[in-house]
């Protein structure tokens, strides 16, 4: 089976480290928040001015002025930090930011990620996501591994206005986890019970796979 929203934010979670400061991009990024391995110090950091947001307020602890970038009601945990957004994108572009986890539209074998625009789709604007990949070595990318139509979002070259180049490493969809390396994709791992027949057939993009590929464990 495609793994949830939530287990993919579960399975993106392990990919944190003691110490970082991680921003967590709209939709499913956003989730990562509530997985946040226990003893684990890490920063989450959200583009529109605050740094230490803490997993999503219970009923109890909605305060509607602490929200993200997707405008979502957070909490805020011990230590955190709250400042304009001029001086989050300082942060942001200055390379502050040890770990980024983005949705996207389509993602191709060269690392380019497109991910604000769908031609004749009104759009409010491309948000913080062209920073983010501007100032950031370890991005993470987080989507469907096909559209509703079954078309694949992980392509040979991205159709879609890019929003970075050459940017994107590492991929986790609702089907695998996936390294983007020497002009192809590399399957790590895949969902539970998912076949490599079926990541291949909704491939588009160059897919290496090894010998053996491991299902993620939940």
């Amino acid at each position: 089976m495609a793994l949830t929203r939530e287990q993919m934010a579960e399975r993106v979670a392990r990919e944190l480290r003691d110490g970082f400061y991680v921003n967590l991009g709209i939709g499913i990024p956003t989730l990562v928040a509530n997985y946040v391995p226990k003893g684990m110090e890490v920063m989450l950091q959200s583009e529109n001015g605050l740094l230490g947001m803490g997993p999503f307020p219970t009923d109890s602890e909605v305060d509607a002025d602490m929200i993200n970038a997707g405008k979502q009601t957070v909490t805020a945990r011990v230590g955190a930090s709250i400042f304009s957004s001029v001086e989050s994108f300082a942060m942001i572009r200055g390379g502050h930011v040890d770990l980024t986890v983005l949705g996207a539209f389509e993602v191709d074998v060269q690392g380019n990620i497109a991910s604000w625009m769908v031609p004749g789709k009104l759009v409010k604007g491309m948000g913080g996501a062209m920073d983010l990949v501007a100032g950031a070595e370890n991005i993470i990318v987080t989507m469907m591994h096909a559209s509703k139509d079954g078309e694949s979002k992980l392509l040979d070259r991205c159709s879609l206005p890019l929003t970075g180049s050459g940017c994107i490493k590492r991929v986790l969809t609702d089907l695998a986890y996936i390294e983007i390396a020497d002009g192809a994709f590399h399957l790590k791992e895949r969902a539970p019970g998912v076949s490599v027949e079926e990541i291949k057939a909704k491939t588009a993009g160059r897919l290496i796979v090894p010998a053996s590929v491991p299902e993620m464990k939940f």
